[in-house]
């Protein structure tokens, strides 16, 4: 047998090419042993047994072989809650909670307002916003049938009552008129060179790439909204940290007024907004 200690010295080392081998070996060793970061500090020297030790040597090779944290523990914490996640979904990051912000900003937080999450994934966007504001009602839009479970089980797991998953394509099975839309679309170009890099090699190609320029999605989202959203609704998008400038373009050519960027942690331009035929929109 070999200590607490033990593992996490000889998985540092293993873990050179991640950009943060430390934690990546703590949270996989603290995955199998069931124990919080704190047990590792406070009993470095505890034995860890046979069992133990050989799932967590197999979790550490998958992840020196590129494979993302978040799929081998099948969770990530997102906007204070924790998402269960699979391959079949794209891995919530912490850039995506300044769409959340925004919608808790600018829509009014007691009126029983009605929102569509547009490709929700594991649905962290909807079910944050629906765990914040009780009053609202949010449909978490995907068309993929095991995404849509996933959902179901973040839903349960999270109580997010007022949440409701919908099998759709974008806009093609919505109903009636929202108050606010919202979406973290495919905006990566097909040719970009990221996605031979890092986690996004592990993660779904189709919810990472959105045509030639990464904008086809976005383009459909935006053209489509007008016709659903109520006067004065917001629509609101996460783009790519080089995309703010046409983001706004679209959104002026498609009428949206009060059209602005928010910048995300990296102070790249990340989030774009606007409101339908409100130009005293706050």
């Amino acid at each position: 047998m070999t200590s607490v200690a033990g593992l996490l010295a000889e998985a540092k080392k293993r873990l050179q090419d991640s950009d943060s081998p430390a934690v990546d070996a703590e949270l996989l060793l603290c995955h199998v042993l069931g124990k919080p970061r704190s047990f590792l500090f406070t009993w470095p020297e505890q034995e860890v047994d046979e069992l133990p030790a050989a799932q967590f040597h197999q979790l550490l090779t998958r992840r020196v072989s590129g494979e993302p944290v978040a799929y081998l523990l099948g969770r990530r914490e997102f906007y204070g809650h924790a998402f269960l996640v699979s391959a079949d979904t794209l891995i919530p990051r912490p850039d995506t909670e300044l769409l959340v912000e925004v919608a808790l900003e600018k829509l009014p937080a007691e009126q029983p307002l009605r929102i569509a999450d547009l490709g929700t994934g594991t649905g962290a966007i909807a079910i944050s916003l629906g765990l914040a504001r009780p009053a609202w009602q949010l449909l978490a839009v995907d068309y993929i049938v095991a995404v849509l479970d996933l959902v179901e089980r973040n839903v349960r797991r999270l109580r997010a009552v007022n949440v409701t998953p919908l099998q759709s394509s974008w806009y093609s099975r919505l109903e009636g008129a929202f108050d606010a839309i919202v979406s973290n679309p495919p905006y990566i170009r097909a040719d970009d060179v990221h996605l031979k890099r890092g986690d996004v090699r592990f993660e779904p190609r189709s919810a990472l790439v959105s045509g030639d320029d990464g904008l086809d999605d976005i383009r459909l989202i935006i053209e489509g909204a007008p016709a659903r959203l109520r006067a004065g609704g917001l629509l609101a998008l996460e783009h790519g940290y080089d995309q703010g400038a046409a983001v706004r373009e679209l959104f002026r050519r498609a009428g949206f007024e009060s059209v602005e960027t928010r910048r995300d942690y990296g102070a790249n331009e990340r989030v774009t907004f606007g409101f339908h035929g409100a130009s005293d929109a706050q």
